[in-house]
């Protein structure tokens, strides 16, 4: 027989727990990873107007023989400067609520916001120095497992119909170096940004495992990117900045860039603020705000020693 015996404390009716975790579960939001590597223009801030202007200074091309002549006065070559233009705007987003759903909720519902308004601004950013990375005139598509086109005029050749491969970092990586002189961005290593398919492209590539088996084995264990022919390589998740594109959405974007490939003129850093409270401290609201742009050094450019993007997707 058992010791207790449990009975109903009302015969009808809905049964409910009113007990509540006091713990708020946020949902996870994607990485943001471009704002890192772009130059702030140190002498751009408040109070310098609503853009600053880039200089630029071209290489002087190589002579076909530098010999001189007695007499003969020595040649002379151009010096070219060109300049483009970053123009900032203001950005931000707010999310309003009021004092009555502060002063009954059992939960602090300032901190929640604040915190996702930060992730909504973090990744707003990142969108925005994306558009700056992509704005240059190469383009690169693949073709095969093994083969791409790269197009100069700022448009993609063609759609893509595989993912990336080693291959293929191969072949931009001697794009860079030997078709556009570009300088590394990191050491000796140019860096390259991928969505995460394109990422898995490439770690699933034949090739790839066995090297890392000789080189770094955990990188597969740790689900690393590591590095190959001097391309450092990073995943992003971030489907605004960039995308799953070509055939069947069967390439993951990405772009590989140089050194000083994109700058940020930052007239307001990014901040949250509070809204004065309105209707007899009714009405509140916290926004995130700032005054910025980026933009690309040479993305009108396809110039050798000029152009040091490339941007890897697909019509």
């Amino acid at each position: 027989m058992p010791q207790h015996t449990w009975v109903f404390d009302a015969p009808t009716g809905v049964y409910k727990n009113h007990e509540m975790s006091m713990d708020l579960r946020m949902a996870s939001v994607e990485d943001s990873v471009f704002m890192d590597h772009t130059r702030p223009e140190s002498d751009y801030g408040k109070g310098k107007g609503e853009s600053i202007t880039i200089t630029r200074v071209s290489n002087v091309g190589e002579p076909t023989d530098s010999t001189l002549d007695e007499n003969v006065r020595i040649p002379e070559d151009d010096f070219t400067l060109s300049t483009r233009q970053v123009t900032v705007s203001e950005i931000g987003r707010s999310i309003p609520y009021s004092s009555l759903s502060r002063d009954l909720s059992e939960f602090d519902i300032e901190n929640p916001i604040q915190k996702k308004l930060m992730q909504q601004m973090r990744l707003t950013i990142d969108t925005k120095a994306s558009v700056a990375f992509k704005d240059t005139q190469i383009k690169a598509h693949t073709t095969s497992g093994t083969a791409m086109t790269f197009s100069t005029g700022g448009v993609f050749g063609g759609t893509s119909n595989t993912n990336l491969t080693i291959a293929h970092l191969e072949l931009i990586r001697d794009y860079m170096y030997d078709d556009l002189n570009a300088d590394p961005a990191e050491g000796n290593d140019y860096v390259g940004i991928f969505r995460t398919k394109g990422i898995r492209g490439i770690k699933s590539d034949a090739d790839y495992e066995e090297w890392q088996k000789y080189t770094d084995p955990t990188n597969k264990f740790n689900s690393e990117q590591g590095r190959w022919e001097s391309i450092r390589l990073i995943e992003t998740n971030h489907a605004n900045a960039l995308a799953n594109v070509g055939t069947a959405s069967v390439l993951g974007e990405g772009v590989v860039f140089g050194s000083d490939a994109v700058v940020m003129a930052e007239a307001m850093m990014p901040e949250l603020r509070a809204a004065t409270p309105t209707d007899f401290g009714r009405s509140k609201a916290v926004a995130w705000y700032g005054i910025l742009e980026f933009g690309s050094v040479w993305g009108d450019s396809a110039n050798k020693g000029e152009a040091n993007v490339v941007h890897v997707g697909s019509l």
